[in-house]
Formats: structure tokens, sequence, C-alpha cells
């Protein structure tokens, strides 16, 4: 069966929706990815009384995108036959959405986007440059006819358990890179539901958070492009770096995390909160 993971940050006005959304579907756990809450996040998590809710918790931020990466190797650990990824403030009512990324991931997709921008021909000039950045990587692909503009960046998505065997939890943690490795490995890639992003009720975020969303997304497409291209890996842009919340990403601790799953040493379970008689074996292959 499969898992979701739900990487929060502070996220107490929205997750109990998110888990009520969740726990409905056909799943064998939902990993919570806790970081750098100072809210009720956890303390409201715990009293949903579900034995498939295992919480990853780390006291400080992971940075943007890692929590994912972090939630994905805990579930490979526990041989997950594939991920659904579903962000702690995505409290709409997105049931049927989630349920098609799991029926694609049974037939046989790898990888499983949304698109979260269906029918909509005039945006805002910051959103159009980055999805202009995101078409250019999927058309560099040859992607583009497949999966227009829709990236794991942006919406609910899902991994299968072999895409999880051959990514490198970087290319996770910075999700254009997911596209770059899957025309690599030849994985299976498809646009599985479209939600609208008004439909995700994501809360609206202060003007300097989207600006430096969007260099973190155009930075992350450029480091795709160039890796696509055998070239330097790089984030450069003429004479400017797009960096944004890319130097917050903790990959210091993406490293140590993935380090100790291998060996099943104790940090990983200083950082598990899972139900009662139920054994974490650790460890995968």
């Amino acid at each position: 069966m499969y898992d979701v993971v739900i990487p929060a940050q502070n996220e107490e006005k929205s997750i109990l929706a998110v888990l009520a959304t969740v726990l409905k579907l056909p799943i064998k756990r939902v990993i919570l990815v806790l970081n750098g809450c100072t809210d009720r996040t956890l303390d409201l998590t715990r009293t949903i009384l579900d034995q498939r809710i295992h919480t990853i918790y780390f006291a400080e931020p992971l940075g943007i995108d890692v929590p994912r990466a972090i939630g994905a190797l805990y579930a490979r650990s526990l041989h997950t036959h594939g991920v659904l990824f579903v962000d702690g403030d995505t409290s709409g009512d997105i049931y049927d959405g989630l349920a098609k990324l799991l029926a694609a991931l049974t037939d046989g997709t790898d990888i499983a986007l949304t698109n979260c921008y269906p029918y909509i021909t005039h945006r805002a000039k910051l959103a159009n440059l980055v999805l202009r950045f995101r078409g250019s990587l999927n058309k560099e692909l040859g992607y583009f006819q497949l999966l227009g503009n829709a990236t794991p960046t942006h919406g609910p998505h899902a991994l299968s358990a072999k895409a999880l065997g051959v990514l490198m939890p970087e290319a996770i943690a910075i999700p254009p890179l997911t596209l770059v490795l899957a025309k690599r490995f030849d994985l299976k890639v498809k646009v599985a539901t479209s939600i609208r992003h008004q439909d995700l009720k994501s809360p609206r975020k202060h003007r300097r958070h989207a600006r430096l969303i969007a260099e973190t997304i155009i930075g992350d497409c450029v480091m795709g492009l160039t890796l696509a291209r055998n070239e330097e890996v790089s984030r450069s842009l003429g004479k400017h770096k797009m960096l944004g919340y890319h130097p917050e990403r903790r990959f210091d601790i993406l490293q140590l995390w993935t380090e100790s799953l291998i060996t099943t040493h104790s940090y990983c379970e200083n950082h598990l909160i899972i139900p009662r008689d139920t054994p974490w074996l650790g460890g995968y292959s």
C-alpha cells in the first residue's frame, strides 16, 4: 500500500483538515514531517488517535522541500509501494484529485503530477516568469507536450517505489531535478489530475515570500537545465545567482538522515513519534 508524506511548519490552522482528507484514502501510513514548528501543530496532530500516523519531528526548520525528502526516505525504509506528497497548508477538499494520483501509481506511473493552473490564460507577471522557466525545463526534457508546465514543485504529486529507488534524496529536495532524473532513468511521468491553485486553499503569503519562492523555483529550474545539458550545475542567470530560499535547505540534516536510515542509527529514532506497538524496522537496500 501507499504512504502519504505531509511536510508542515506552523500549520495549526490547516493541519487537521489536511489529515481529515488524507486519512480517507486507502493508505498504509501518514508520515508527518514537522519542522521548526512554534505553534500548536504537533499538539493538534496528536489529538488524532489513528495508528497510521507516524510523525518525524525536528525542532529546527529544514528549509523548503527538504522535509519531503526526509519523509520519502523514511517511507522507502519501510518498503512503501509509493508516496503521495501533500503540503500541510493545503486544506481544500481535494480528495478526488489525491485519489487520482494514487490510481496513477497503481496503473504503473512513476511520477504523477497535478496541473494547478488549468484553463488560466491571464496571470501575474511573476507567475508567468516562473511558469516560463518551468516550461523551458519541460521542453528541454521533451516533456512539454505531456506535462505542459506541471512540475513536482507545485501541488500534490506522487512517486512510485521504483522512482524512490533511483532518485537521489537531493533530487526530491530540489523538485525540478526529479524530472531530470526521470528522463535519465526512463521513468513513466504523467499529469494525473487537475486541481486549481485556489482549490488547494493554501493561505496567501506576503510579497517578499512570493518573490523568494519565485527565485527559488527559477533557480531550481536553471539547475535542472544545466544538469539536463550535462553542463556544470549552476543557479546563475546571467550575472545573478537565483538563490531565494535555497540557502536555507538543510542538506546536512538530509545527509545525516539518509546515512542514519541505512545504518538504523539512533538519530532517526530520536526524531520519530510512531504509534504504540508499531515496530520500526528501518534500513533499506
